[in-house]
């Protein structure tokens, strides 16, 4: 077995396993004793298929329709059924790595032994995966409650070798075509098997885990455009010493304070005055960097945990437990999820704020203590780094807007069986928009700040050897340094993917060492 196969087995899956099988193609593979678990499960659902007795999701309708019994001849056309009358997604396609994510979280689930599926119908669920099949899932269908049950549908309905999937060439061709190109039998689905390939958190979940990576990585990007800021405008890293964060012992914020401190070392900028009156005090956006960071790092562990939770858990229902019980539950709200969800929106808003705050300082002559309006090479005739800047604010703006919390809002469903949603698929996808923006936003800064320090440069004052490196680094990216005015979108571009690709964080670390 190679390092690119994730094996599946009882007892969840991790997030690094997720953003391998979702972003990077990896393979998997069902371990022998999900297998095994899959089998123990089936036998005790087919035992409650048998009897008269209605059970949940074996025997029964869904939802508001529970209180139907189903005879035996139909229940296979139930299964059917739900799959295709659940799958009424609208809207853009969502991106192939959400359907990665979300078809790869049903099978953690799945092969729990807890939904009480057979193992084959895992295993074609694996083969979909492997084969780079992407089942074509559309933007609107979820309200976070009974799971994410349109965006599950669609990939349910592939395996059937029903509705439209991209296949790993990128064409969307009729699932069944693709299925039988890569030699893939259609599932026929049995008693509760429609029902449990739909009843997750998987689609919520799998936008959470990719959007910690991404903010991770942005986290400490902006503390290092923060570090070149507070140089570029000749700030003090006296306010990051360890002892004034150490009797505010908020982990984030010593973090953000160390990673900017280490940053800085060795510049000769920091704690120069070229006003006639010098600074007592930075401004906020200067001196509470880490504060401001910080706080969103901690809301990133807090996030963490939640999805680590969700990672380890069987969201299914019913479920099928240990001792021969199929049980209701109601683990299928997803109001755990949306609400971190939420609060990284919050934070990602708030960095983004505050990133656009330090930019603006640079450019505006009556608080960048020295720097020419706007970056310019010659202000008047030369407009800069100006709409830069405008860019960056309507970035903000938008980024405020995606803030406010979706878990806040319900629509009851189900003829009010459902009377109460947690709206968690709608605040991943929201997330999503306002991560894509966060790296635009630190972008501009950054490209506003090597610029700043260049020109400091030329004033006969030295950056930190991190910060050279971060400034040649972007400049061998194809984002140019100060001069004339040049069609500027380009080198924004370039600035956007070394950041989103974290470029800037390899570029520092070698002189910092490892950044948090």
């Amino acid at each position: 077995m190679d390092m690119h196969t994730v094996v599946v087995g009882t007892s969840g899956t991790t997030a690094e396993d997720v953003v391998a099988v979702a972003r990077h193609g990896a393979r998997v593979e069902l371990s022998a004793a999900a297998v095994e678990a899959l089998a123990a499960a089936r036998l005790i659902v087919d035992a409650l298929a048998a009897k008269p007795e209605p059970v949940y999701g074996v025997s029964t309708g869904f939802g508001a329709l529970a209180s139907r019994h189903i005879s035996p001849e139909l229940r296979a056309r139930l299964q059917r059924n739900i799959v295709r009358s659940h799958a009424a997604g609208m809207g853009p396609r969502v991106e192939r790595e959400v359907v990665r994510a979300l078809m790869f979280l049903r099978l953690k689930t799945v092969a729990s032994g807890h939904t009480g599926v057979r193992p084959e119908v895992a295993q074609t669920m694996a083969d979909v995966l492997n084969a780079g099949i992407t089942p074509v899932v559309h933007e609107y269908g979820s309200l976070g409650c009974s799971g994410d049950l349109a965006p599950l549908s669609h990939c349910a309905l592939t395996l059937m070798g029903e509705g439209d999937a991209e296949g790993p060439d990128g064409t969307v061709r009729p699932a069944g075509e693709l299925l039988a190109a890569h030699g893939i039998t259609p599932v026929e689905l049995r008693e509760k098997e429609g029902l449990a390939l739909l009843n997750g958190t998987d689609g919520m979940l799998g936008m959470l885990v990719m959007a910690l990576a991404d903010l991770k990585n942005l986290y400490t990007s902006a503390d290092i455009t923060a570090a070149l800021s507070l140089e570029a405008l000749l700030g003090t890293d006296k306010v990051l010493a360890p002892e004034l964060h150490a009797i505010r012992p908020h982990p984030g914020q010593g973090v953000s304070a160390d990673n900017m401190l280490r940053i800085l070392a060795g510049s000769g900028l920091t704690g120069h005055h070229q006003d006639d009156a010098p600074r007592v005090q930075d401004a906020y956006s200067v001196r509470c960097a880490p504060q401001v960071n910080g706080a969103g790092r901690d809301t990133l562990d807090y996030a963490a945990v939640v999805a680590g939770r969700e990672l380890a858990s069987s969201v299914d229902n019913p479920v099928v437990l240990g001792d021969g019980r199929v049980e209701s539950n109601g683990n299928f709200h997803g109001a755990p999820v949306a609400y971190v969800l939420d609060f990284l929106a919050i934070v990602a808003a708030d960095l983004g704020s505050i990133c656009e705050r330090r930019t603006d300082r640079l450019l505006d002559k009556n608080r960048s203590h020295g720097l020419p309006p706007f970056l310019a090479d010659d202000a008047g005739v030369d407009s800069g780094l100006m709409i830069a800047q405008y860019t960056q604010a309507a970035l903000v703006s938008e980024m405020k807007r995606l803030a406010v919390p979706a878990s806040a809002d319900s629509i009851p469903s189900s003829a009010m069986q459902e009377d109460h949603v947690s709206m968690g698929w709608s605040a991943a996808r929201k997330l999503r928009t306002a991560v894509d923006n966060l790296a635009r936003i630190v972008a501009v800064e950054l490209y506003a700040a090597t610029r700043a320090v260049e020109i400091r440069a030329a004033q006969g004052l030295t950056p930190a050897p991190a910060s050279q490196a971060a400034v040649d680094a972007l400049r061998a990216a194809g984002a140019e340094g100060p001069g004339p005015d040049r069609f500027l979108a380009p080198d924004l571009a370039a600035a956007d993917t070394f950041v989103r690709q974290g470029r800037l964080v390899a570029a520092v670390e070698p002189v910092t060492g490892p950044l948090a």
